[in-house]
């Protein structure tokens, strides 16, 4: 089963293992959603969308359906 960072929970932790550059918009890459860095889910808003993560210290608020194709391995 595929993890992405629509599934994490608030507080929890995971390294961007892969994306789809295709359909993530270019200003997430500029902003350090990249394979390898870590990200952090800090809150979500009502009925989970957006999201609001720190990726490598940067506060970034994606829509969950953006989120959904950001494949991430979950940290303990």
């Amino acid at each position: 089963m595929i993890t992405t960072i629509a599934d994490l929970k608030r507080g929890q932790r995971g390294i961007i293992k892969e994306i789809s550059a295709e359909l993530i918009p270019l200003k997430l890459l500029e902003m350090g959603c990249l394979p390898g860095n870590e990200v952090l889910l800090v809150q979500t808003a009502p009925f989970r969308d957006p999201l609001y993560l720190n990726i490598n210290g940067s506060h970034l608020a994606i829509r969950k359906e953006t989120a959904m194709h950001i494949e991430i391995e979950i940290l303990p």
